[in-house]
């Protein structure tokens, strides 16, 4: 018990230090001082959104209030997003290499801004966010649906049918954008997996909706450590087994869909998180999940900050970012796997 509230409370503090960090760090050099007032100066003015204050300000604050507050804060929702519904999705299908894409969520939301480019034109980042939204929960709900109905109630099946569907969207939005010069234009940015250039407008939007899934997937622990038991057991001790796995399925979709929408389709971090938060935690979800949740919006916000320093002037996109860690590292758990 003493090593799982440590561990809580180191994780809350690396949080907070990964957010103040990305707030000071950026590609433009502007000195420590001089961040540090801007920051002092900034985060009012990104929250209160006052036009007139704005046009008033130095370059550094408006930099902060207008770019690093905005893109910190949805790193933070996106991230805990991808943490809880990656260890959620571990939990319901019991397997540690399940990860959110093999829903097919990342590609659903992919194919829907990719058709809504293609047959509307340019967008706004709003538009693509609602759009990658409807695309990846509705993506879902068609895994869901077919999974059941053509193939039974296992988890397994589940993961099959997204991943079946997510190589049908994949290929469907490659033949849209190879042939739609706009399309692909657009889509190029979006489709590495980024959190820079979005707004608070963004952030307002997406803030609710991972809320709301995050206190959902916590209100769910206890029932996923049942399942983890076997779905015997855990109807035996009353567990309305497909109602539970349907209602974690929606959570992952919620958090997950949510999460690409802002961001586009960013992997590794609901593989990686709960995979080292579950070595340290053990297998109770009560633990897992909260764990799972700061883990993740620490290790976005870091790999974040690293892509705007070692290209610089320029940025990697933290989705490129990431998969230089997650890569080696999934790779390492297979290994680990066989040796076993």
């Amino acid at each position: 018990m003493t090593k799982r509230v440590g561990l809580v409370v180191f994780l809350v503090v690396s949080t907070v230090c990964a957010a103040l960090v990305s707030l000071l760090i950026g590609a433009r050099e502007m000195g420590f001082e001089a961040t540090v007032s801007a920051v002092r100066n900034g985060l009012p003015l990104a929250f209160s959104g006052a036009a007139e204050q704005l046009e008033t300000s130095s370059d550094e604050a408006k930099i902060i209030a207008q770019l690093r507050v905005p893109r910190t804060l949805l790193g933070l929702l996106v991230g805990a997003a991808l943490g809880t519904a990656g260890a959620l999705l571990q939990g319901h299908t019991r397997n540690p290499l399940a990860d959110t894409n093999l829903l097919g969520v990342g590609p659903g939301a992919a194919l829907a801004v990719a058709a809504a480019i293609s047959f509307h034109g340019s967008m706004t980042v709003l538009g693509t966010v609602g759009v990658g939204f409807l695309g990846a929960v509705l993506a879902v709900a068609l895994v869901f649906l077919l999974s059941v109905r053509s193939l039974g109630s296992s988890p397994i099946m589940v993961v099959l049918g997204g991943s079946a569907l997510g190589a049908v969207c994949s290929a469907l939005t490659s033949g849209i954008v190879l042939t739609n010069t706009q399309s692909l234009n657009e889509m190029r940015f979006w489709t590495a997996g980024a959190i820079a250039g979005r707004d608070m407008q963004v952030v307002a939007v997406l803030a609710p909706v991972i809320l709301l899934g995050l206190v959902g997937a916590f209100a769910t622990a206890n029932r996923v450590n049942l399942l983890n038991l076997g779905d015997d057991v855990a109807s035996a001790l009353g567990v309305r087994v497909p109602i539970t796995r349907a209602v974690g399925i929606v959570l992952v979709a919620l958090l997950t869909g949510a999460a690409v929408a802002g961001a586009g389709p960013i992997g590794f971090v609901g593989l990686v998180v709960p995979h080292l938060v579950r070595s340290l935690t053990g297998p109770d979800y009560r633990w897992v999940l909260p764990c799972s949740a700061l883990a993740g919006a620490t290790l976005l916000l870091l790999a974040d900050v690293i892509g705007r320093v070692i290209a610089r002037p320029g940025e990697l996109q933290v989705g490129i970012t990431l998969a230089f860690v997650g890569a080696p590292f999934a790779l390492h758990i297979l290994r680990k796997g066989a040796n076993r």
